[in-house]
């Protein structure tokens, strides 16, 4: 009897760099209106920027404030 984890996974911005393993990520959802939600997300390498459009999985947390995960960067840019 194997349990199924399902993961959630959203995509976003990143607005912040600057913390050592963590990146700040801008989750825009747009339903009647548009809602804006900031997640601390762990990226191992440090290898995403910002601006960078990128996408987070759930998972255990790993810290205070940090329980999700930087999978990849998304295929869709922004233009700007």
């Amino acid at each position: 009897m194997d349990k199924k984890i399902i993961k959630r996974k959203l995509e976003g911005e990143i607005t912040s760099d600057k913390m050592d393993k963590t990146v700040t990520v801008n989750v825009t959802t747009i339903k009647r209106y548009k809602s804006t939600r900031k997640y601390k997300a762990h990226d191992a390498k440090n290898e995403y920027k910002i601006g960078d459009t990128v996408v987070i999985e759930e998972c255990r947390p790993i810290s205070k404030d940090k329980c999700w995960r930087v999978i990849s960067k998304s295929k869709v840019t922004s233009n700007k």
